[in-house]
């Protein structure tokens, strides 16, 4: 966890050993990419406002690097531009302050199982076309280049290439592939728009991951 509040790391790290989790907290950008190799977590926290920078731009610059390496963002803005901005920036997650010790918890749980390599997914891989996804190495390729995706955004694919020609509302994808029951549906909406970048011959015409109007999205398999 990156944040200056020493108060509020202090507060989740017990909130986490009471859920069996090691965290360790850090309370500048710079200590964190100091440290990031030596840590090598399975999560970030990041807060927005750091006393050295930002936490969007800190993940953007992460993504570059570790590209499936989960962050959460936190911060006091709650307005829909900037939790738009977050997502864009390739965070997993985005929660407002002040926030539940608890529900933040909730969240790392669900983002760790969705990046964890499920024992039922071994040897599962899905194709269409140009594109293959390996369920048990968490790998996407199209035409035989790795896809650098977000933990999220390989779940989303994931599950489109797995339920091709249906059309999936914007809550169904954030009950199955986010595991919220409730949320801000923008975040399927931003994560979509990321996706189609990747997989889309020409984004601006999506073709693959096509807008059913009314309902959300469908995957049109290639023929």
């Amino acid at each position: 966890m990156v944040d200056d509040d020493r108060t509020v790391g202090e507060v989740l790290l017990k909130y986490l050993q009471r859920s069996e989790l090691d965290g360790r907290h850090v309370e500048t950008a710079a200590d964190l990419l100091t440290e990031l190799d030596t840590m090598q977590p399975d999560l970030l926290v990041l807060d927005v406002m750091l006393p050295d920078g930002d936490g969007m731009s800190l993940c953007a610059q992460i993504r570059a690097v570790q590209p499936g390496l989960p962050v959460i963002l936190l911060t006091a803005r709650s307005e829909e531009i900037d939790r738009i901005a977050g997502l864009t920036a390739g965070a997993d997650d985005y929660v407002v302050k002040p926030f539940s010790p608890r529900e933040l918890v909730l969240r790392i749980q669900s983002v760790l199982r969705r990046s964890a390599r499920p024992a039922q997914a071994s040897g599962r891989v899905l194709t269409d076309g140009d594109l293959t996804v390996d369920l048990s190495s968490r790998r996407a390729t199209r035409d035989g280049a790795d896809l650098r995706l977000t933990t999220r955004e390989f779940d989303l694919l994931a599950y489109l290439l797995d339920h091709p020609g249906e059309a999936l509302s914007r809550d169904q994808l954030l009950q199955d592939v986010w595991e919220w029951n409730f949320g801000d549906k923008s975040t399927v909406t931003v994560h979509v728009r990321r996706l189609r970048e990747k997989v889309e011959p020409d984004p601006a015409e999506p073709s693959r991951l096509v807008t059913v109007w009314g309902v959300g999205y469908r995957w049109e398999p290639t023929s």
